[in-house]
């Protein structure tokens, strides 16, 4: 299955690949996994003043379009709100990497995984999770 040239583009040269400090108050974690196929991935976004995206790190195990999902996530988050970020949808991650039918998932586990580090956040902020939150898997804890 050829992959398009933005999928190859973010899987040889994935951007904001790493970690934030768990700890921190401003930084909430999404981990994500899709049991069809393996692919676990891990977000994380550091929510400045007025509820800005600041940072965003990611690691993903997974395929070449599960990594590409999650560097453009990561690019897509920073400068926007919260509620920005949470408007992000799935399908346009596809459309944007022209990701095939049987790579959809991958786009999936990036949008539930912003929700889930968007909840994780609000949680510690000690507000209330977004309603699609990803269940929480227990290695946040």
């Amino acid at each position: 299955m050829p992959y398009s040239d933005k999928v190859l583009e973010h899987y040889e040269r994935p951007k904001n690949v790493g970690s934030l400090d768990k700890s921190d108050p401003n930084v909430g974690t999404g981990i994500v996994g899709a049991p069809e196929c393996g692919d676990v991935m891990k977000l994380q976004l550091k929510i400045g003043p007025n509820n800005i995206v600041e940072d965003a790190k990611f690691k993903t195990f997974g395929c070449g379009s599960a990594i590409a999902s999650s560097s453009l996530a990561t690019e897509w988050v920073k400068g926007k709100t919260v509620d920005e970020a949470l408007e992000i949808k799935n399908t346009d991650i596809v459309n944007e990497l022209s990701l095939p039918p049987v790579k959809i998932h991958c786009s999936v586990l990036a949008e539930d995984a912003i929700k889930a580090a968007i909840g994780d956040w609000k949680q510690k902020q000690g507000a209330e999770a977004p309603v699609a939150q990803a269940e929480p898997s227990a290695s946040q804890s």
